[in-house]
């Protein structure tokens, strides 16, 4: 699995417009279905990240991205 930590990073004129784009684009891409999902954080499976990737490309610049290749993951607690 890949944990993707993610922050808009754009100037102030554009980050509204860049803050849109991002999160529709997420929301119709089968990256937004996957159940671990938070604000900043994507848990994307190993079959997903060349989608991941590509999806993440398309706002290089205007976005802070980082990758980590995961084992394991445990839930401390969810409601």
């Amino acid at each position: 699995m890949f944990l993707y930590l993610y922050d808009i990073k754009t100037n102030s004129s554009n980050y509204n417009r860049v803050k849109r784009r991002f999160y529709y684009g997420l929301r119709n891409s089968d990256l937004g279905t996957l159940p671990v999902r938070t604000k900043s954080v994507i848990l994307i499976p190993d079959d997903m990240e060349h989608r991941a990737d590509a999806f993440f490309l398309r706002f290089k610049g205007d976005i802070e991205l980082y990758k980590a290749k995961i084992e394991y993951i445990k839930p401390v607690f969810s409601n």
